[in-house]
């Protein structure tokens, strides 16, 4: 005898433990956000500042666009780290479904459930479905988890790049956005008392719908200044010599306006810089840059565009304007 579903009309629920600890307040000012990322480290140009105030106070989904290793998906550690809130992430792929996604069933535990009733002689169908579909039976996935209250207050649901999914699954979406629940058939329908903090990611590989779009505030994360980026350099790779981080911040910067198929994100920028002081260099020279190229740059066909003279050509423009700028 396999679980048995119902049909009975879908009702308000609200999952897990109610608790009265309040969540610590979010900013009060556009000032006070930025101020609040600095605090992690991270450094946010005031219109990001503004998007990020505006989310939390109105309760309003972000939706964060931009190239791969610009920071999107550290916005949503770094908001989790500075309020005290529970980071829940759903990573998204191609074929993403509800079972991974929302919820599934515990169908082995439902089975003995199902098999333990009948051998203790229990023929109360109607007690026995209420019994196997009940929380107890339910496996909560990222999204379903984010709609359950948490002692730390609502946490930050990070839905990290959406373009890998398909429109079917941005139409579910809808629901979860639109109005904070989600409808379990079996049980009814599971409303968030206290909305989560909603960030989403797209690296822009395919279009997302405007639909979605619509429920959320909008923010693109572009590549940083060289100023901007300077001070990232410095503030997470403090070791790195003064001489080194401007150069190095420099160079990609300058890779940045070539025709690449991927240009460097500040990721890469942090992850060669660290790179580089891990070979004690101070100073760039055209050999150490060839040598290093795979860790700014991903693609064979960009290396091969930076082999021969174009590093060394390119090194001489920007130590040259670190000097004029001296």
């Amino acid at each position: 005898m396999g679980p048995v579903r119902g049909t009975k009309p879908a009702r308000m629920l609200t999952l897990g433990r109610m608790d009265k600890t309040s969540p610590r307040p979010v900013p009060a000012s556009i000032d006070a956000t930025v101020a609040l990322l600095a605090q992690a480290h991270y450094l946010a140009d005031r219109s990001l500042g503004t998007v990020l105030y505006l989310a939390l106070k109105m309760g309003r989904p972000i939706f964060l666009e931009g190239e791969a290793g610009v920071g999107k998906t550290e916005i949503a550690k770094v908001l989790s780290a500075t309020l005290g809130r529970r980071l829940i992430r759903l990573q998204c792929y191609e074929g993403l479904d509800i079972a991974a996604a929302v919820y599934e069933w515990n169908y082995a535990a439902q089975m003995i459930a199902i098999r333990v009733a009948e051998a203790e002689g229990g023929h109360d169908r109607a007690r026995l479905e209420r019994d196997v579909f009940s929380e107890r039976f339910l496996i909560k996935r990222p999204l379903l988890q984010a709609l359950t209250p948490d002692p730390a207050g609502p946490p930050v649901l990070l839905i990290d790049e959406i373009d890998r999914t398909d429109e079917a699954f941005e139409a579910f979406l809808l629901e979860v956005l639109g109005d904070f629940q989600i409808t379990i058939p079996e049980m009814g329908t599971v409303k968030a008392v206290h909305p989560p903090v909603v960030v989403i990611t797209s690296n822009r590989t395919r279009e997302v719908h405007d639909a979605l779009k619509r429920r959320c505030l909008y923010h693109w994360v572009g590549y940083p200044s060289a100023e901007r980026e300077l001070a990232i350099v410095r503030t997470k790779l403090p070791g790195v010599g003064k001489k080194l981080s401007e150069q190095v911040v420099a160079f990609v910067q300058a890779l940045r306006k070539q025709d690449l198929f991927k240009s460097p994100g500040v990721a890469e920028t942090l992850d060669w810089a660290g790179a580089l002081s891990e070979l004690d260099v101070v100073a760039l020279d055209p050999a150490t840059v060839s040598d290093t190229l795979g860790v700014l740059l991903k693609y064979q066909d960009d290396i091969a565009r930076l082999e021969g003279s174009k590093v060394k050509e390119l090194l001489d423009e920007v130590k040259s304007e670190l000097r004029a700028a001296e």
